[in-house]
């Protein structure tokens, strides 16, 4: 079976409550990553894409840290969790997602520079995966190694370490993620919104 026709057999099991562009309603995060390496084309236009993204007053606080070559890459793979290098050692690519903490308009904090960052997170990933290409974004991963090895500042954000590539073959990730590696769904649009005041049941166990 071809890439192409798993693709569609994963994408036909997500069905969203209303209508969506495609794009958006088969993105997903898989972990398992081909040896097969990025194009620098491919790399600048799905940055570019990125920076595109809407942010307070325009300030674009979102930085991308690209580790492509062994050596980076070595560093980076430092800084995860041993339970992320499982599967994300393979990937050609890892970027790491900071932000700055300030307004350069005025020097002032800027509180939104995390969401905003995150937006730009977002816009990378939908145009990675219309190129063909897979984003993953990791939380499991050491904030001071970074800082470390990579010189970030102490007070800008470090918020996702992102695997980028091609995918490849389920089997060669661990069992217990080999189980993991299809589209999870979403809760119920009806318990992500409400009208004119905060109505939503308390969580339990990281669902409502």
């Amino acid at each position: 079976m071809s890439d192409y026709q798993l693709d569609k057999e994963i994408e036909a099991t997500r069905a969203s409550e209303l209508a969506v562009q495609p794009l958006i309603l088969n993105r997903w995060s898989p972990r398992s990553f081909a040896e097969q390496s990025v194009l620098e084309k491919e790399l600048l236009a799905i940055l570019e894409a990125a920076r595109w993204a809407p942010s307070c007053f325009n300030e674009q606080p979102w930085r991308f840290i690209v580790a492509r070559t062994k050596p980076d890459l070595d560093r980076m793979r430092e800084c995860l969790a041993e339970k992320n290098r499982s599967w994300a050692d393979r990937a050609p690519m890892l970027i790491a997602v900071i932000s700055a903490p300030d307004f350069a308009l005025n020097g002032r904090p800027n509180r939104w520079n995390g969401f905003d960052a995150g937006t730009a997170w977002g816009y990378l990933a939908l145009e990675a995966n219309s190129r063909g290409l897979i984003a993953h974004a990791m939380g499991g991963f050491s904030q001071q190694k970074i800082r470390e090895q990579f010189g970030v500042p102490e007070a800008w954000g470090i918020h996702a370490v992102v695997a980028l590539g091609y995918r490849g073959p389920v089997a060669q990730l661990l069992p217990e993620l080999q189980a993991l590696e299809q589209p999870n769904d979403r809760r119920p649009l009806s318990e992500l919104w409400a009208e004119g005041r905060f109505a939503f049941a308390p969580e339990k166990d990281g669902k409502a």
